[in-house]
């Protein structure tokens, strides 16, 4: 009987333990982030990316964001989406991926 009782406490505990660190990027929240527009997400960018994204994205880093979106709208909920190669070096990481 005490086992049990110690058994189930110790699984509380390591639940306890096992909380995620929660994702903050200049004081956002990362459901706030998601939520967020282009527009408002380069509020928060530094000039270099503003700047890269107001010019528009070309043809290589929106096909990579295109295979993400698919990839994620394929995945069954509560699952990872499989990972997807890129040689895409300088892109720009956005909250989206």
């Amino acid at each position: 009987m005490a086992d049990q009782e110690t058994a189930g406490l110790s699984a509380a505990e390591l639940k306890k333990k096992r909380t995620f660190r929660k994702f903050i990027f200049r004081g956002v929240d990362l459901n706030q982030l998601l939520d967020m527009n282009n527009e408002q997400l380069m509020l928060l960018l530094h000039c270099r990316a503003r700047r890269r994204l107001s010019r528009g994205l070309k043809r290589k880093p929106m096909a990579l964001i295109k295979r993400l979106r698919k990839a994620k709208k394929e995945t069954p909920e509560l699952e990872k989406p499989q990972a997807i190669k890129t040689h895409l070096r300088d892109m720009i990481i956005v909250p989206e991926m």
